[in-house]
C-alpha cells in the first residue's frame, strides 16, 4: 500500500480505518456491492489490492475466463482506452448473463478499474514485505553498519544524504566529516 498511487487515492486511509473496525467493510464499496465478492475481498477489508482479485472478480461476476481476466487485467494496468471500452462492455453484458444488474456492474468496474491501475502482483507484495523485514531488523540490530551501508550506496544523491544523516542522528549515530587524512572511500581506475 505504500506507493504514491494508493497514498494519493486514500485507500490507505479507508483500509487502515476498515482493518481497525472504524469504516464499515463493503465488498468493494458501502453504495456498489456484492456478495460473490465478500470471498475475494475479506482478506484485504474490502479494499481490491492485488492483481490477482481484479482478475477474480472478473471472473465471478462476469464469467471470464482466466486467460481473459489477465487481459482486463494488463488492459486496466496500462490504461488502453480502447481496449478498455472494448471491456467494459464485455464485462456488463457478462454481468447481465450472470443475473448482476448491469447498472451495478458497471459501478463495480469503474472500482476495478480505479483500483486497478494501483493493483501489485501478490508474490511481489510478499517479495517485497521480506525485504522490508530484513531490512528493518537489520537497522535496529546493526545500525551503524546498516547506515554506513545505505550511506556509502547513495553518495552520489545529496538529497538523499541529507535525510539519511537526520536518521542516523535519531539513530544516535555519529557522523564523522569527510576527512582527506581518514576516508576509506576510493574510486579505482582502470589504465588502458
Amino acid at each position: 500500500l505504500f506507493r504514491p498511487g494508493p497514498l494519493q487515492s486514500g485507500m490507505v486511509d479507508n483500509f487502515i480505518r476498515r482493518k481497525h473496525g472504524e469504516e464499515e467493510i463493503s465488498y468493494p464499496d458501502a453504495e456498489y456491492q456484492h456478495e460473490s465478492l465478500k470471498s475475494i475481498l475479506e482478506p484485504t477489508y474490502g479494499i481490491i489490492l492485488y492483481q490477482e482479485q481484479v482478475m477474480q472478480i472478473a471472473q465471478v461476476l462476469p464469467g471470464y475466463t482466466l486467460g481473459g481476466a489477465d487481459l482486463l487485467r494488463r488492459a486496466m494496468g496500462k490504461k488502453q482506452p480502447e481496449e478498455m471500452a472494448k471491456q467494459r462492455s464485455v464485462f456488463k453484458e457478462g454481468a447481465v448473463n450472470n443475473q448482476v444488474d448491469g447498472d451495478l456492474s458497471m459501478k463495480i468496474f469503474d472500482l476495478v478499474e480505479k483500483f486497478a491501475g494501483y493493483g501489485f502482483n501478490k508474490s511481489h507484495s510478499a517479495a517485497y514485505g521480506v525485504v522490508a523485514y530484513h531490512t528493518a531488523w537489520l537497522k535496529a540490530h546493526y545500525p551503524s553498519e546498516f547506515m554506513a551501508a545505505v550511506l556509502t550506496s547513495e553518495m552520489h544523491d545529496t538529497d538523499t544524504i541529507v535525510y539519511l544523516i537526520d536518521d542516523c542522528r535519531s539513530l544516535g549515530l555519529r557522523i564523522a566529516p569527510p576527512s582527506v587524512e581518514a576516508s576509506e572511500f576510493a574510486v579505482r581506475r582502470q589504465d588502458t
